[in-house]
C-alpha cells in the first residue's frame, strides 16, 4: 500500500534533507531510522530536497507500507511523531494510488522567505533573516519580473546537474504579515539555490546596489551581475501542489 506523508521540519537541526552516507544527520537519515524502527522498508521518494538550514512546513514523501497498516494510519502517525519529535512533525498520512510519485506528480511548488527588520533575536535567528532596513517599494516593483517562463541559468548555484534551466514562476509576491516581510514564489520547479539567489538580488536592489535593469539583464542572460546567496535560515518549503 502506497501512502503520501506530509511533514514539517526544523531545517536548522539537519544537514539538509538528502540522505547522507557519511553519518551526517539529515532529514532523510532520521526518517529512515524511524521507518526501520517500525519494520517498514525505508525506501521513499520526496517532493524535493531542501538545503542545509532550509525548513519545511509541508514537505511530501511517498512510501510503500505493509498492508496491515491500511486501517491503522492514525496510529502510525502517532508512533512516527513519538520518534520524530521535536525536530520533525508528521502532519498527515493518506493512501494514494500506486502511480503517485511525490516528486514527478507535483505540478507546482511554493516557497516562502521570511525577513524581519531590526535588531536580531537569538531565539528566532535560525528561522528568519534579520536586516537593518528594507525598501519595500523597490522590492514590490522588481519581484514581479520573475513571473513567467525564463531561463534561470544565471540564477543557480554552480554544480547544478540539470538538463534544462528553464522554469515557470506562476506567482512571485512580496508582502508584510505582522512583523515579518515575506517573499513568496510558486513555480513548476526550481534550480539549486535559485530562490536564495533571487531573494539576494532583490535585497541588493533594496539596498540601492543593483537596479531593476540589472535584474532584467541577468534574467535575460545578457550578463551575470550577482551570484549572491542569501542565508538559508529564512527559507521554507511551504506547499506542494498536485
Amino acid at each position: 500500500m502506497k501512502v503520501k506523508i506530509t511533514l514539517s521540519y526544523d531545517g536548522s537541526k539537519f544537514y539538509g534533507f538528502q540522505f547522507q552516507k557519511n553519518g551526517t544527520w539529515s532529514v532523510a537519515n532520521k526518517l529512515k531510522k524511524i521507518f526501520e524502527s517500525l519494520n517498514i522498508d525505508p525506501t521513499f521518494n520526496c517532493s524535493g530536497r531542501t538545503d542545509r538550514g532550509v525548513h519545511a512546513t509541508a514537505q511530501v514523501i511517498d512510501i510503500n507500507l505493509p498492508h496491515f497498516w491500511i486501517d491503522e494510519l492514525d496510529k502510525l502517525k502517532i508512533f512516527m511523531n513519538s520518534k520524530a519529535s521535536p525536530d520533525i512533525y508528521i502532519k498527515k498520512i493518506e493512501p494514494v494510488d500506486d502511480s503517485f510519485h511525490s516528486r514527478y506528480s507535483a505540478k507546482r511548488r511554493k516557497y516562502r522567505y521570511f525577513i524581519k527588520v531590526g535588531e536580531p533575536n537569538p531565539f528566532l535567528a535560525s528561522y528568519v533573516l534579520y536586516i537593518k532596513k528594507l525598501d519595500t517599494k523597490k522590492i514590490a516593483t522588481a519581484i514581479s519580473l520573475f513571473e513567467g517562463e525564463h531561463d534561470f541559468e544565471y540564477f543557480k548555484k554552480s554544480g547544478s546537474d540539470v538538463k534544462s534551466s528553464k522554469r515557470v514562476i506562476h506567482q512571485a509576491k512580496f508582502y508584510k504579515y505582522k512583523d515579518f516581510y515575506i517573499f513568496s514564489f510558486e513555480a513548476n520547479g526550481y534550480l539549486r539555490s535559485q530562490i536564495r539567489m533571487m531573494v539576494g538580488f532583490l535585497l541588493k536592489i533594496s539596498e540601492g546596489n543593483l537596479t531593476k535593469d540589472d535584474l532584467l539583464a541577468q534574467l535575460n542572460k545578457e550578463r551575470k551581475i550577482s551570484s549572491y546567496l542569501v542565508a538559508p535560515n529564512g527559507l521554507y518549503l511551504s506547499k506542494i501542489i498536485y
